[in-house]
């Protein structure tokens, strides 16, 4: 397969299937060198037409806990009492930016999850 740029789908999935076949290269050779160029092409075609939106705060945020394995009691010195958490988790209170930089700075949780608007109650789905 000749390398170029990624126009069409096709051309999306030729890459796709060549990176499956080259996948195990070494890096630093000829077919490792190959392998990061089509990832590179890949990637960029994804980001373009294919762009994942970033999960709305609350879902970010309970995303963090469960695989932190955190408690609604351990956000407290982030987001305040539990009536506030309470509020936050369910839609009824939005994180103000001082939650939003705590949350950021102090667990890592990336800020532009945290940012995002939250949708319209009609808008959300139930999990």
């Amino acid at each position: 397969m000749e390398i170029k740029p990624i126009r069409t789908e096709e051309d999306y999935h030729n890459a796709l299937r060549e990176i499956e076949r080259i996948f195990e290269a070494k890096p630093d050779t000829p077919e490792g060198d190959r392998l990061d160029i089509l990832v590179t092409l890949v990637e960029k075609y994804e980001q373009e037409h294919y762009p994942i939106d970033a999960p709305d705060p609350v879902v970010a945020l309970e995303y963090f806990m469960e695989s932190r394995g955190l408690s609604r009691a351990d956000l407290e010195a982030y987001i305040g009492g539990s009536g506030r958490i309470s509020e936050v988790l369910n839609y009824k209170r939005p994180l103000s930016l001082r939650m939003i930089r705590k949350l950021h700075y102090e667990l890592g949780i990336p800020a532009e999850a945290l940012l995002r608007e939250v949708p319209r109650k009609s808008e959300r789905y139930s999990t």
